[in-house]
């Protein structure tokens, strides 16, 4: 199943369209006869609608791909918080690409774990929505100084590294070289 869209550029604007799209399971409701799911990717976050015996067995981070419809959520439901907060897509097609244990803290904008638990678990701590910003400024403010400095006739040159450090830094390991 490929991707057709990401999770937050949906809009009212596609209603009726059919669409793809994959990410994280954020969260899940149970409403009885229908089950929510919040979709993220790090564009954003959608949200779809579920038969439940299509997602019965979907939890928190599980990986998915999902195609359905796009179609506006009921009067009165609409989020105005989110972009995406006007549309639901109700899902006909559902693929697992990865399941996942639950994990040690949520995955969300605010967290309450203390900050040895988020950085044993860097790699989960680094899809928070806080951090996905900070390494997109960092990415944008390293390409302009580069571009500039492009723009100027500086060339970009890599010094090979000729020494290699352990992590306990007790011993430093030489490259030998014959010139």
């Amino acid at each position: 199943m490929k991707r057709s869209h990401h999770c937050g550029e949906l809009t009212g604007k596609d209603v009726g369209k059919k669409v793809s799209l994959a990410g994280w399971v954020q969260r899940r409701r149970d409403h009885g006869g229908v089950i929510f799911v919040d979709l993220r990717d790090r564009y954003g976050i959608t949200q779809v609608v579920f038969n439940p015996a299509k997602a019965d067995q979907l939890r928190c981070e599980y990986v998915i791909g999902i195609t359905g419809t796009v179609g506006f959520r009921p009067a009165g439901m609409a989020n105005p918080k989110m972009r995406t907060g006007e549309i639901e897509i109700t899902v006909s097609e559902l693929e697992v690409y990865n399941v996942s244990k639950t994990p040690p803290f949520l995955i969300e904008e605010e967290c309450d774990a203390g900050e040895n638990v988020r950085l044993q678990y860097r790699y989960l701590d680094l899809r928070r929505t806080p951090l996905q910003r900070n390494l997109m400024l960092r990415h944008r403010v390293s390409q302009t100084v580069r571009n500039y400095l492009i723009s100027k006739n500086f060339l970009e040159l890599e010094t090979p590294f000729l020494i290699k450090s352990t992590p306990e830094g007790a011993r430093d390991f030489l490259v030998p070289s014959r010139v």
